[in-house]
């Protein structure tokens, strides 16, 4: 066998690894948009239909851990090579656990199919919007191994955080003013932290990226805008309710 021989397999197989990990991208994109559609429409059908798709991602994970303990212990890849192998591996971890988040939002929404609507449902899908726009920069810089737009999606994170406190001090008020509110709030609650998660998610690989192209992580502590478990929440008196 030819050393050119091998190193055309070689790249061929660097090449399918990026392939899936596209196409795993593009899955859970849809998967969290179809989740949140399902939110704002409360359509439970399209909700069971998120929750029965997650297996795709999951096997597709299962494809690039495999391919990717291949090139490890057969091509024994050095350097930047090794890197790609490496946080393909991290950046697959992550969008299996973007889908996982995405399949959650669909089983709470199929628990509010049947109540009152609220209004911080359309502050979730503004905070969705912004964190569907940093997983497609992410993956756009994955692929083009495109520092600045990593960069970006690192400072974006900050915004998500911000919106994620807003809005939980924002459910709990509704809670403490109604307690026929608390359970389709709790519902909401957990699905505000399940894409703030995304979010987070999509810090990680840009994270990667840079490892990826530069060789070195982020310098210092990741900034974090997110206080919900810090808020205190006063209840509304008659002094306070028309103060604002």
């Amino acid at each position: 066998m030819t050393t050119d021989h091998i190193v055309k397999s070689f790249d061929e197989e660097l090449n399918m690894l990026n392939d899936t990990i596209a196409r795993m991208g593009g899955l859970v994109e849809a998967q969290l948009a179809d989740s949140i559609q399902a939110l704002t429409r409360r359509d439970a059908e399209l909700a069971a239909r998120v929750v029965s798709q997650d297996k795709r991602i999951d096997d597709l994970e299962h494809d690039i851990d495999s391919l990717s303990v291949r090139l490890l212990a057969l091509r024994q890849p050095m350097a930047e090579d090794l890197r790609l192998v490496i946080v393909a591996l991290k950046v697959s971890a992550d969008l299996e656990r973007i889908g996982d988040y995405a399949k959650n939002v669909a089983k709470r929404t199929g628990a509010l199919a049947g109540s009152v609507p609220l209004d911080p449902v359309h502050t979730i899908r503004r905070m969705s919007a912004l964190v569907m726009g940093m997983i497609k920069t992410v993956l756009d810089s994955y692929m083009e191994q495109d520092l600045d737009k990593a960069r970006d999606v690192i400072v974006r994170d900050e915004e998500v955080d911000a919106l994620h406190t807003s809005l939980f001090r924002e459910l709990l008020t509704y809670m403490m003013e109604d307690a026929r509110n608390i359970t389709p709030c709790t519902h909401l609650l957990f699905i505000a932290k399940n894409i703030e998660r995304v979010g987070d998610h999509a810090t990680n690989i840009a994270e990667n990226v840079e490892f990826l192209v530069s060789g070195t992580l982020p310098p210092g502590d990741r900034p974090k805008g997110d206080e919900s478990s810090i808020v205190i929440v006063e209840p509304r008196t008659a002094d306070t309710e028309g103060s604002e």
